[in-house]
């Protein structure tokens, strides 16, 4: 049973949704879910642009709803005649094994990664847009080009639930194959923790915008890697190389999160001088916050 809407957002807190037997229930469950708890009641007033609309109800096909009284109101309407979309997409999720971190959240960034590109692919292609998908490490590892329809999105949800996390980053090299991959004006929503070079993430996020695509990023980190939230002696390995350093967590802790912040407030800022949305999301942050961000952007390229 779907929440009302004032608590929908604690019924979407990964915690929860991470219970879900299949990844399959897990992205109709986050999608559906949003969709009723962020509906509100319509303005009173309505002019008769929009006569030929009526409140987004559980169940309506989400191809129907009309983006442009979104954008304008925040609200979710169907439109009874509204002609099919064809917006293409491309999502692209980081598998590369510092992915597979968690300590205060419950589940890993990597498993976060697979639920939210699970429910933006179900999300959609339940609008009948084409939906891409590619999975990368050090290397692309799963690269399916953008369709639309149903058998489709079983496999898609088939190589995200099959997906490991393992391997070294090499986001530059992996975004630029991406891109060169990509001959039309696409959304590219990539999800990652970015634990890379910002300089070459910056440079492989360029080139996706300088190519005319509309690009969403989600950062996905764990709030301990934020904060540094360590108090014991700690010996820290790096998932991907295996490097280990041990340290009072203390001593370091003012200046690994200064650290992180100036790496945070950089790449943030890089996205937003070149027109590519940025999302910080930690694997605590209930899922319609990502999901409202992709709407908030879909909304915008009406």
């Amino acid at each position: 049973m779907i929440a009302k809407k004032k608590d929908y957002s604690a019924l979407l807190a990964p915690e929860i949704v991470s219970k879900l037997k299949t990844l399959e229930l897990k992205a109709k469950y986050v999608v559906e879910g949003f969709m009723v708890g962020h509906h509100k009641s319509p303005y009173h007033g309505f002019s008769a642009e929009f006569s030929e609309h009526r409140p987004y109800n559980q169940g309506d096909p989400i191809r129907n709803i009309d983006w442009r009284v979104y954008a304008k109101t925040e609200r979710f309407f169907i439109k009874r005649f509204e002609d099919e979309t064809n917006l293409i997409s491309h999502i692209v999720l980081d598998s590369s094994a510092s992915m597979n971190f968690k300590r205060e959240g419950e589940i890993t960034k990597f498993e976060y990664g697979k639920i939210l590109a699970a429910s933006l692919s179900y999300l959609l292609i339940g609008q009948q847009d084409a939906v891409g998908f590619t999975l990368f490490s050090d290397k692309i590892n799963a690269y399916l080009p953008p369709r639309a329809n149903r058998v489709y999105l079983k496999e898609i949800l088939t190589r995200v639930n099959n997906a490991q996390p393992a391997s070294q980053t090499a986001t530059e090299k992996c975004l630029v194959e991406v891109a060169q991959k990509i001959k039309k004006k696409e959304l590219i929503v990539i999800i990652s923790d970015f634990f890379d070079e910002p300089e070459s993430i910056v440079t492989a996020l360029k080139l996706f915008h300088y190519k005319k695509n509309e690009v969403i990023v989600f950062q996905i980190l764990d709030p301990a890697e934020i904060g540094f939230s360590f108090t014991k002696d700690s010996v820290f390995v790096d998932m991907e190389t295996g490097e280990e350093l041990t340290t009072q967590p203390y001593q370091i802790q003012k200046a690994y999160q200064l650290a992180m912040q100036d790496y945070l407030n950089k790449l943030s800022g890089e996205c937003l001088n070149h027109g590519i949305d940025y999302n910080l999301i930690t694997t605590t942050t209930p899922f319609d916050k990502a999901l409202f961000s992709y709407f908030r952007k879909r909304s915008r390229m009406n």
